[in-house]
Order: C-alpha cells, then sequence, then structure tokens
C-alpha cells in the first residue's frame, strides 16, 4: 500500500542523508581505535557538538554523535558505530529532534527502549547513561512532550541497574523555569556545555 510505501521511503531517506556522516564516524574510530574502557557519547548535535574530551579531561571519551539524528537513528547506525566497540558505557543525548518531528513521548520511550535492547543483547554490562531532553527556546511548545518523554524514560531507567537517567533540566532552566538563553546558540537551539 501506498502509505507502507511512503513510510519505508521517509526512512530510506534519512537513512542515506546520515550514510557520510556515519562513514566519517567509522573512518575516525578506525584511525584512532578506543579503548575497552572508552565512554562513548552519542545521540544528536548536542552530543556532536560537545568536546567530551575538553569536558572529561584524562578520561577515555569517544564522540559518535551526529546532527540531527533521532533516537531510531542512532539505534539503526549503532551496529556500527557502538556494537562493534562493546562499550563499557554510553552516554545517550536524543529525544528532542524527535517530538519536533511530530514523534509522541511514548514513541520516544519506546525508541530509547529498543536502543537499549540492541545493545544489551550483544553487551548485557554496558552502562546507559541517558541524558534527559532539555527545553529549548526555540522549542518551547514541545516542552509537555519532553517532560512527558524524560517522566517515562526515567522510570525505566529506575528498573535496572545497568541504566541511569540524569535530568540536565534544572541545570538549563533559570528560577523561572524558562531556558537559560546563554546555553543556546543564536538560533535558540543547542549548545553544550
Amino acid at each position: 500500500s501506498f502509505m507502507v510505501a511512503s513510510a519505508f521511503q521517509a526512512t530510506e531517506e534519512r537513512i542515506l542523508k546520515y550514510e557520510k556522516d556515519i562513514a566519517a564516524i567509522e573512518k575516525r574510530l578506525q584511525k584512532t581505535p578506543p579503548g575497552k574502557d572508552a565512554v562513548f557519547f552519542a545521540g544528536s548535535s548536542t552530543i556532536r557538538k560537545w568536546n567530551v574530551a575538553q569536558s572529561f579531561p584524562g578520561m577515555n571519551v569517544v564522540n559518535v554523535g551526529f546532527g540531527g539524528s533521532q533516537t531510531r537513528d542512532v539505534t539503526y547506525y549503532a551496529p556500527r558505530i557502538l556494537q562493534p566497540f562493546a562499550p563499557k558505557t554510553i552516554v545517550f543525548y536524543g529525544g528532542d529532534n524527535d517530538i519536533n518531528a511530530k514523534r509522541t513521548s511514548t514513541q520516544v520511550f519506546e525508541d530509547f527502549k529498543a536502543f537499549v535492547t540492541l545493545i544489551h543483547n550483544k553487551n548485557p554490562e554496558t552502562k546507559i547513561l541517558y541524558l534527559g531532553i532539555k527545553p529549548s527556546i526555540k522549542r518551547e511548545s514541545q516542552y509537555a512532550i519532553q517532560k512527558e518523554a524524560n517522566k517515562m524514560v526515567s522510570e525505566y531507567c529506575s528498573k535496572n541497574p545497568k541504566l541511569t537517567f540524569l535530568d540536565t533540566v534544572p541545570l538549563t532552566v533559570d528560577s523561572n523555569g524558562k531556558p537559560r538563553p546563554e546555553l543556546f546558540e543564536e538560533d535558540g537551539d543547542r549548545k553544550s556545555t
């Protein structure tokens, strides 16, 4: 049916959209193979733009973030950029691009569960830290859905000792609960600090 065909096409378009980024990440990982104790940072541009080496000096950190990605995209590419390295720890950020693309809080939650399942099927000991979806100036209208997704993911993480939910919201809002402008890029969208 047309509906299925167009959904598949949309997915294929998204996959092609990230292929160049993924190939570049693979090349970087081949050139500088991460050690056994590496902490992998995965997710969207909040991760990609984060200078993790500067933030975590002396730690073996690897950034495999790619801009614009949704949780399901990171899951799709995990067999290429995460699983082969059997990460001891993954720090994950995603969800706001998903919600911006009209995915529901339940879909974000289910997509994260699929990510965890995929990782733990091959590497059951991997610790996964989920950075809660942060509100942004540009996407303030989506805050209620973000909060709902965070709540679902937080409850899910609390039931598994290998999962940790880190609530980033208090760090990114002012005393009135509004996103702090100095933490965001000119487009009011994101910045990693």
